[in-house]
């Protein structure tokens, strides 16, 4: 599902990921990590898709609710653990959507 966003400008972190072979709850852990998000002051939404790559954007208000949420405890956990043992590599990039446009039927 494409997020409803508000009007530019607002912020997208852009988590890209490659998966080891461990499972260990990851499943679970990340259906947590939305659910937290979405309770983040500053949360706009997110998109996220994986076929190999995991490509997952989430959009926040602020440069600020981005470093509250990076700082959330059991979002450093999850960090940590995907450090660990899921994650074989991933790189995060933080951008300002200064502009977006769609189509929908």
């Amino acid at each position: 599902m494409i997020a409803a966003t508000p009007t530019p400008p607002y912020y997208a972190v852009i988590f890209t990921s490659e998966r080891t072979s461990v499972d260990d709850g990851y499943g679970e852990m990340a259906d947590r990590m939305v659910e937290l998000a979405e309770q983040q002051s500053g949360y706009l939404g997110h998109e996220s898709a994986r076929d190999g790559l995991g490509i997952t954007v989430s959009y926040w208000e602020s440069l600020d609710a981005i470093r509250n949420w990076k700082q959330n405890t059991e979002h450093l956990f999850a960090q940590k653990k995907g450090r660990e043992d899921w994650y074989a590599s991933y790189k995060t990039r933080i951008c300002k959507v200064e502009r977006d446009y769609g189509f929908e039927k």
